[in-house]
């Protein structure tokens, strides 16, 4: 009996892959399908197994390289000793397609290491530079 199942089991592995085939996809490509053009982005299947990506709000300090803007965001942290909130800043590269310039603020979200330094990028542009 346990051999039948057995049988039973093998024989239809093969079967979802001949039917795999003759679709003319093969899983690589049905995976593929969810994945957008844009680095980082995925829809569907993708986005699911992912964790949720962290985004933060900053202004642009520097757009003098190609594509590239740097980000500064600031956040309020309790001081330990006088218990009084201390401004604290971080700057982050972000992949800059959206055309943001300096005093910009943006939203930055997480993405894969697009260079020795680049893991953001900007998402969209909140409010312009005043000029």
């Amino acid at each position: 009996m346990a051999e039948e199942t057995k049988e039973e089991v093998t024989t239809t592995a093969p079967e979802n892959a001949a039917e795999a085939t003759e679709s003319g996809e093969s899983l690589a490509q049905a995976q593929a399908a969810g994945v957008d053009a844009q680095a980082g982005d995925a829809s569907g299947a993708e986005a699911g197994k992912r964790g949720r990506r962290s985004e933060k709000v900053g202004v642009v300090a520097s757009d003098k390289m190609e594509k590239t803007c740097v980000v500064r965001v600031d956040r309020l942290v309790k001081h330990p000793k006088y218990r009084r909130y201390v401004r604290r800043t971080s700057k982050f590269m972000a992949h800059n397609e959206q055309g943001a310039t300096v005093g910009d603020k943006v939203r930055i979200v997480e993405t894969r290491p697009l260079s020795a330094h680049k893991r953001w990028r900007v998402v969209e542009i909140i409010q312009k530079a005043e000029k």
